[in-house]
């Protein structure tokens, strides 16, 4: 079959120079075509240049195998290709092989020293604004492969798809603030794929805060509230809640020994109001069961446990699962229980969307209420962040918590409250 190409893909896939190696980035919003791009860009150097080695990967394996490798045989078989006969695919290698002797290696980014050995003809990057500026650059000078007589026309290529920084970081540093006059960055705003379903935008645009929305929408780069994790949380977030015995509560759950970290909120269809926290060091699940039994001993209605789905573990014996523990324990006090979770955790960065979504949406609706006394969730919120240069979250190391303490209290309030909004009102990337 025959694809009608989207003008950014087209841009994407031809060279508009003649240098020797062309580096390039699909800067897009969500819906904008960048894998379906970098997936059919791999295979058609494939089979214009037989016996080309190219690595196609990302920082983790699980995004490779469940989003890049699965584009890969979506095209394979839009074009007819049939598997053990025009190409084969290795479980063992992690590979493709086509006929005509090209490979395509599937590798993940996270020991990037494993890597330095191969010799490439072009390098795939799956969500490179995730992938280290260092592993970049080791990418960068695998790409000498041996050119065979009959490649003409040849050029060396290194490219990657991504959504747009929350801040100015490498990509923005590499291709748009200094580019060398060999490396393009091409902008897909999520609108100008006209193959989405009618009405995509606006629904987006209703779900997401307006940073959100300009830049996982709009394609937008630039300076987004200074590398916060939450965005646009302000004065009009925080108030005083009372607690409401006759209404249900939500426990929402994350289960680190140290701290242990339980928020504790009302919620109505559309909003949660963050009432207090239970946030305790070197500590087990019954003991922070004891602790809300002692601050809410004459609670009336139901407690709904949510939280992290890795704290009903199956591997453990199901009597001793977190979840199991809670109920036992706040059964034994007479409280009535329910739990809540998801049979896994979502991406952070769905529950990163779903959060601020709420904290402010586009036209400005403000849906998360936090109390003072939740002392630590605020403190997340003012203070996490994201690693400079990347889209991953700053999680303190151990040594950084031996000198200030208080750092290990980020990331598992955090973790904690946002598993209770994503739980209700997700939101899919």
């Amino acid at each position: 079959m025959g694809y009608k190409l989207l003008k950014s893909q087209r841009e994407f896939l031809e060279i508009p120079h003649d240098y020797s190696i062309d580096v390039a980035v699909y800067q897009g919003g969500f819906g904008s075509g960048k894998t379906f791009a970098g997936s059919l860009l791999g295979i058609l150097l494939c089979l214009k240049f037989a016996g080309i080695r190219g690595l196609c990967g990302a920082q983790t394996y699980t995004l490779v195998r469940d989003t890049t490798l699965q584009s890969y045989f979506e095209h394979l078989e839009n074009m007819g290709f049939v598997s053990g006969i025009d190409y084969e695919w290795s479980s063992s290698n992690q590979s493709l092989k086509f006929k005509n002797g090209s490979e395509i290696l599937f590798r993940h980014f996270d020991e990037p020293d494993k890597l330095k050995s191969l010799n490439l003809g072009f390098v795939e990057i799956e969500e490179m604004s995730d992938v280290p500026f260092s592993t970049f650059k080791m990418l960068l000078a695998r790409l000498r492969q041996t050119k065979k007589r009959d490649w003409k026309n040849f050029q060396y290529r290194i490219f990657g798809h991504t959504n747009p920084e929350l801040n100015k970081g490498w990509v923005y540093k590499t291709f748009i603030e200094n580019p060398m006059p060999n490396y393009r960055l091409i902008s897909a705003p999520t609108h100008q794929n006209i193959y989405l379903p009618e009405g995509f935008c606006d629904e987006l645009k209703k779900l997401y805060d307006e940073k959100y929305y300009n830049i996982y929408v709009l394609a937008q780069t630039g300076d987004y509230d200074s590398g916060l994790v939450v965005k646009g949380f302000s004065d009009d977030n925080v108030r005083e809640i009372i607690y409401q015995s006759d209404l249900d509560v939500h426990i929402t759950c994350d289960f680190n020994v140290d701290p242990m970290s339980w928020i504790l909120a009302h919620k109505t269809e559309d909003k949660v109001f963050f009432f207090d926290e239970i946030v305790m060091e070197n500590t087990t699940t019954e003991r922070a069961c004891e602790e809300f039994v002692s601050r809410y001993p004459n609670h009336k209605s139901k407690i709904i446990i949510n939280g992290d789905a890795s704290g009903d573990n199956r591997s453990c014996t199901s009597e001793f699962t977190n979840y199991v523990i809670m109920k036992k324990t706040l059964a034994k006090f007479g409280y009535e229980t329910e739990v809540k979770i998801r049979a896994f955790n979502p991406p952070i960065k769905n529950r990163v969307a779903a959060f601020n979504s709420k904290v402010r949406s586009t036209d400005g609706k403000v849906s998360i209420f936090v109390d003072k006394k939740c002392k630590k969730l605020l403190y997340n919120i003012y203070n996490l962040k994201y690693q400079e240069g990347s889209s991953r979250i700053d999680i303190p190391s151990f040594q950084q918590i031996k000198s200030a303490k208080e750092l290990k209290f980020l990331m598992h309030p955090f973790d904690a409250a946002s598993y209770l909004v994503e739980y209700y009102w997700p939101i899919t990337l």
